[in-house]
């Protein structure tokens, strides 16, 4: 029996690690995703339990306190989270895990599950990242300003990771991970 592995998918934001993490659930039943915690507001449409957990500030302060994350964060004000009970008992069951966080959380998982694989979504260039940014109207330009200047730092995390996939067609990106994922 092959052992069930985590695959952890990160990278800058905007890059569109959700539209690929999406699509990849949606073509490799192979894989199940991890929902992660934060204290952030949800966006319009998110639901709790489906999207994230969303958790009040003091809640997840207490959970990190227990030892309750696989990794945490602190990122762009807001605390971000994977459950390390979630990800245990899915590859307890045999299943393969999916884990869409950043680039600092990356690094925490690899840290405590040196077997994780850890794939790093890169933009086609950091001018199309910031036309992503800017086009899906999500943020506000002061935060669009926040995240342009971390992109270098975050840009410069793909020294660590296992693979490294640049994210220009979403189904190019997908193919590739998937091969990845299967073992090819």
């Amino acid at each position: 029996m092959v052992k069930a592995a985590l695959y952890v998918i990160s990278g800058p934001s905007g890059v569109g690690k959700g539209t690929v993490c999406r699509e990849l659930l949606t073509t490799a039943g192979e894989l199940t995703l991890s929902i992660s915690a934060t204290t952030r507001t949800p966006r319009a449409g998110e639901v709790d339990g489906v999207n994230y957990h969303f958790l009040t500030k003091e809640d997840f302060l207490q959970r990190v306190d227990n030892g309750d994350f696989l990794e945490w964060a602190e990122v762009y004000g807001n605390y971000y989270g994977t459950l390390r009970s979630a990800v245990q008992q899915e590859l307890d069951a045999g299943r393969n895990v999916l884990l869409e966080i950043d680039t600092a959380g990356a690094r925490q998982v690899k840290k405590l599950m040196p077997a994780a694989v850890l794939i790093f979504l890169a933009p086609p260039s950091p001018e199309e990242l910031l036309r992503r940014l800017r086009g899906r109207n999500t943020d506000s330009p002061e935060e669009i300003a926040r995240r342009q200047q971390c992109l270098q730092d975050e840009l410069a995390q793909e020294v660590y990771y296992d693979h490294v996939v640049v994210n220009d067609v979403v189904a190019d990106t997908v193919l590739k991970i998937r091969q990845i994922v299967s073992g090819r």
